[in-house]
């Protein structure tokens, strides 16, 4: 008697073959924790998956900027704010110095003091080499600040577009409307009542361009803030469609190796029988 073959082994092989691929999958999901882990699980979503994770990525590195910047603006601000102050006092000097009983040497005396203490604030309101308070802000001859705020991608799937937020400077260093050195000296109540007027006019200025800076810096806190919304919105829809029901893919692995050692004894009863039949 010849048995050429065993169709029971065979049919018990090929399940254990199915068996053991869907064994792996559901180990691998529970190993990985991602149920689309590459693109052969799911081109479609993989492919939406690595857009969605160049654009966190992109996220980060916005925030970052717009951490820096934020700063800078901030620290030129408080300059813009301190200055303001010493304006303000060099006001009352003016005003004292247009009565005529008064020391108009000391007067002018304190207000180059204070002109003084102006330009070293001007020349200290930097963050990492870039001043918004002077001329010429980081050394090349720039007089605004270019702050990368968003990456718009429009839809169909086209390359992201970089949006801008432009910050201009206050430059109390050499705007003909901050002219702090060449304003008049006090030498009697004439110049005095000049003097006012000019501080006056710089006042104006300086406290314009603080209000414009702190505005600045409040509009690149919040575009910070929701870049950071932003990424942890798209992190938590990369984890919807890539990432494993951990629950389910361990109650499968644990079904799929029962079903693997059932196919392994089926296997082993499939290719005995031929040696039983034989012995009969």
């Amino acid at each position: 008697m010849y048995i050429y073959n065993n169709v029971g082994a065979m049919t018990a092989l090929h399940m254990l073959g199915g068996t053991t691929r869907s064994r792996e999958t559901a180990f691998n999901e529970v190993a990985t924790g991602k149920s689309i882990g590459s693109a052969s699980d799911n081109a479609a979503l993989w492919a939406i998956s690595q857009i969605m994770e160049a654009d966190v990525s992109g996220f980060s590195a916005l925030s970052d900027t717009l951490s820096l910047s934020e700063a800078t603006v901030s620290v030129a601000s408080v300059g813009a704010e301190r200055a303001t102050e010493i304006l303000g006092e060099m006001k009352q000097l003016a005003v004292l110095g247009t009565g005529q009983n008064v020391n108009h040497a000391i007067i002018e005396e304190q207000m180059a003091h204070k002109t003084s203490q102006l330009n070293s604030i001007i020349n200290s309101s930097q963050f990492n080499g870039v001043n918004l308070l002077r001329t010429d802000i980081d050394g090349t001859g720039a007089t605004a600040m270019t702050v990368a705020s968003s990456l718009d991608r429009p839809g169909g799937g086209g390359s992201p577009v970089l949006s801008n937020i432009t910050v201009n400077s206050l430059d109390l260093e050499g705007s003909p409307s901050f002219n702090i050195n060449g304003r008049t000296a006090i030498t009697d109540s004439a110049s005095a009542a000049t003097a006012l007027t000019e501080i006056e006019g710089f006042m104006q200025y300086a406290i314009d361009g603080a209000a414009a800076l702190g505005a600045s810096a409040s509009r690149i806190a919040d575009q910070n803030q929701f870049i950071g919304k932003l990424a942890d919105v798209t992190r938590m829809s990369i984890s919807k469609m890539t990432d494993a029901n951990m629950e389910e893919a361990i109650t499968r692995m644990m079904a799929m190796e029962v079903q693997h050692k059932l196919g392994i004894i089926s296997l082993n009863i499939a290719n005995s029988m031929p040696e039983t039949l034989l012995k009969l």
